[in-house]
Order: C-alpha cells, then sequence, then structure tokens
C-alpha cells in the first residue's frame, strides 16, 4: 500500500528546535510514523510535552537541553543518538531564526550571527551525523528553510540571506552525500509558531498575513512536518537536493513592516 511508503519504523531521528512550532511537530510527527527520536531546545518543560507526545505514539524520545548555537551541543546530539539507540537515519535541522531589521540596523556582527545560527549550526550537525548515518542504509538530511529564501522584500536581509544560503547548502552538500544520504529542504512559509505568536495575537498583523497568502491563512506546523515525514520516509527516495515550497503559494513577503526609503 502507498501509505506503507511513509513509515519508519525502526529509525531513528534527530529534530532540533524541536520544543515547539514546526520542530515540536515534526518530531511527533516522525514518532507517529514509527520512528524514535532525539530532540533537542532550550526549555525542559516544552521537550517534556513533546515527550509525552511521542510517547502517547508508543515510541521513545530523549530530550537534549541546551543551547544550539553552541556547537558542542549541536554536536553531542549524535553521541547520545548513538549512545541511545545504537543508530541514526534523519537529521532535521529546524532550529533557526533572525528578527528582521532595517538594513543600517543590520551590523556585520548580527549577519554573522545570523549565518551561525542558521546555516553553522545545520553545518555541524551533519558533519558529526553523516558517518553515523552511513553505519546503516544511509538516511536523510532535511533542513527547514524559507520562503525568504527565494524572495525579497525590506528588512529581511539577515533572516533571508542565511535561509537562502541554507537552501542551496542543501543543493551542494546533496552531491557530496548521494547516493546513501539524501539531502532535501523545506521552504516553509508563515506558519503559526510561537515566534509569530506577536503578529497573529495581532489582528491586523494577523488579516495582514492572511491577505498576502494566497490560500488567505497561516500554515499549521503539522503541514511542514508532513512534508518533513515525506522527504525523510520511503515516499521521498527519489528526491534529492531539492527545496520543497510549503508556503501557501506565497511570492511576496507576508508581513510587511512599511520601512520607509532611506
Amino acid at each position: 500500500m502507498i501509505l506503507d511508503l511513509f513509515r519508519l519504523d525502526g529509525k531513528v531521528a534527530i529534530i532540533t528546535g524541536a520544543g515547539r512550532g514546526i520542530g515540536a511537530a515534526s518530531a511527533v510527527a516522525l514518532a507517529e510514523c514509527g520512528a524514535d527520536v532525539v530532540i533537542a531546545a532550550r526549555t525542559q518543560s516544552d521537550l517534556d510535552m513533546v515527550t509525552e507526545r511521542v510517547a502517547a505514539a508508543g515510541r521513545r524520545a530523549i530530550s537534549v537541553v541546551g543551547d544550539l548555537a553552541d556547537l558542542d551541543v549541536v554536536r553531542s546530539l549524535v553521541t547520545t543518538a548513538r549512545r541511545e539507540f545504537g543508530r541514526l537515519d534523519v537529521v532535521v535541522n529546524n532550529v533557526g531564526g533572525a528578527i528582521p531589521l532595517p538594513f543600517l540596523d543590520t551590523t556585520p556582527e548580527y549577519l554573522e550571527e545570523a549565518f551561525h545560527f542558521n546555516v553553522t549550526t545545520a553545518h555541524a550537525l551533519n558533519l558529526a551525523a553523516v558517518p553515523l548515518l552511513l553505519e546503516d542504509d544511509g538516511g536523510a538530511i532535511i533542513n527547514i528553510s524559507s520562503v525568504m529564501g527565494r524572495i525579497a522584500g525590506r528588512g529581511y536581509a539577515a533572516y533571508g540571506t542565511t535561509k537562502a544560503a541554507l537552501a542551496h547548502y542543501t543543493r551542494l552538500i546533496s552531491k557530496d552525500l548521494a547516493p546513501r544520504i539524501r539531502v532535501n529542504a523545506i521552504a516553509a512559509g508563515s506558519t503559526a509558531t510561537s515566534a509569530l505568536e506577536i503578529v497573529t495575537s495581532t489582528p491586523e498583523l494577523k488579516k495582514m498575513m492572511e491577505d498576502l497568502t494566497p490560500l488567505h491563512r497561516i500554515a499549521d506546523p503539522e503541514e511542514i512536518a508532513a512534508g518533513v515525514v515525506y522527504l525523510a520516509s520511503p515516499a521521498g527516495a527519489f528526491l534529492t537536493g531539492k527545496v520543497l515550497e510549503i508556503d501557501g503559494g506565497t511570492e511576496i513577503p507576508s508581513l510587511d513592516f512599511g520601512l520607509p526609503d532611506l
């Protein structure tokens, strides 16, 4: 049956930024498809809630609390997967983000910080993970990018640049790691996560985002997680080096900050 291609029974996944939003939804979705998970975020209580949801799906979650801007913490996730499960099959580089700023406020230091958080952390995890992935059947790496890595708008110089870098990094390393490890990305559109709460809790801003998205709504984290399952599972076995756009048809930024001309 076609649904069998989405099963991940006996597999193990690492998901960063898994306490809330897309990361949490991805961890639960992968567990519902049969995978055990290593989940990481800054807040233990958030991870505990995800762990409970994973257990309800009949799978096991190991949580790691830490600042994922710290590359030693990132690398430790692979050590944890080896110690607890003895294997690794899927890596989901979800952690990332950068607050939009006017151009003249986007310092070189801020740009470097955004690049570190969105690209360097993913590379550090992938470098550590690849040897363990190769010990079994290979596997899949999924990088969570953004629609802002493809379209342009004022205020997004740091965020959009680093998400575009992550998308092209995906294409590049897919060639290095083929054929045993598939590498894909998801360019997510506006999604109802805690990072957007300040926007979605303001009726005027929420309406703006909905109106500027062709499907006239904001994505649920589970809709992005469904893409993660597809790319991680045998259903996506003939995809590598691709960026899957789950963005409601977005072609212009769904949040306009109204920044004036210089």
